[in-house]
């Protein structure tokens, strides 16, 4: 398979992609953000009351 065909089906392909809107798009980047977030807040608290009662058990 040359390096052509290959790029020719990739176009191709490309067609038959259903693209989400930008207000979607946004959307989507929001909810990833709040729970990126959200998620290292949950971690962060963990690791402090981890390493507080470490602390205090040494």
């Amino acid at each position: 398979m040359s390096i052509t065909n290959y790029f020719r089906d990739v176009r191709a392909e490309m067609k038959h992609v259903s693209w989400p809107s930008r207000r979607l798009t946004i959307m989507y980047t929001i909810v990833v953000i709040a729970i990126s977030l959200g998620t290292a807040l949950y971690l962060g608290l963990l690791d402090y009351l981890f390493s507080a009662v470490i602390k205090n058990i040494i």
